[in-house]
């Protein structure tokens, strides 16, 4: 299992929310770039962007920022935040990102993602953000009636390679991640799925392990590691084979 260490950016900054609530950010670095190098050279093998003013804008704000990220850090980077336009999506992957991932979107526009998978392929991601079960969108402020499981099959039917499932009411708050519903998704999808929301412990990740669910690739791990609550390294340790 990849351990993912989150990267967001608000202002041109690193920073972390809580529950996705932009007005409850705390601001870890200055220089996101340098995160980026510095969690590359601390054994991560992944890293995961967000443009948080883009995804709360709806259209990339952070481009240049990301660039410089990409660039620095020798390891595969996966980036959302905004990309709610095909050139969104395509001007992100040309700067050398390893997959483009769409959120609002993939709600708004189902039934077009099989087009978008044609056009994308393996690097076009499908990130769902919920809480109680329910999709969020629109930078997680506008609550939908559609479950998340049933957008997760959506994704899965139409060729989606990568989803990545965040429960927003954990995320931030390093009280575990939601075990049992990315047991329920992993369980009726076949393609990849990456878990984010709440992840602060070894413990943890030796829970989502212990689902022995093979298509649960990933966890992202935010808050945790910038509080140094928990080591990288640690982290690398358990969930490696």
């Amino acid at each position: 299992m990849l351990i993912i260490p989150a990267i967001d950016l608000k202002e041109g900054r690193c920073v972390r929310l809580r529950q996705g609530c932009a007005g409850d950010c705390k601001v870890y670095s200055e220089n996101p770039v340098d995160m980026a190098k510095h969690w590359a050279n601390e054994g991560a093998e992944c890293l995961h962007v967000v443009d948080l003013d883009g995804a709360f804008q709806g259209k990339p704000v952070h481009s240049r920022v990301i660039a410089d990220i990409i660039k620095a850090a020798d390891v595969p980077i996966e980036v959302g935040g905004g990309l709610r336009a095909n050139d969104d999506i395509r001007a992100v992957l040309e700067l050398g990102a390893e997959r483009a991932i769409i959120g609002t979107r993939a709600f708004t526009e189902s039934g077009m993602l099989s087009d978008l998978v044609s056009e994308f392929g393996p690097r076009l991601a499908v990130g769902i953000d919920s809480t109680d079960g329910f999709v969020r969108v629109r930078g997680w402020v506008e609550q939908t009636s559609d479950k998340v499981l049933d957008l997760a099959v959506l994704a899965d039917k139409a060729g989606v390679k990568t989803i990545i499932c965040t429960d927003i009411a954990t995320d931030g708050m390093m009280l575990g991640p939601n075990v049992r519903v990315m047991e329920e998704i992993c369980q009726q999808v076949s393609c990849d799925v990456i878990a984010s929301g709440g992840i602060a412990t070894i413990e943890d990740i030796i829970a989502l392990k212990n689902l022995n669910r093979r298509n649960l690739i990933g966890a992202i791990v935010g808050k945790a590691l910038y509080e140094k609550g928990v080591a990288l390294r640690d982290l690398l340790k358990v969930a490696s084979p």
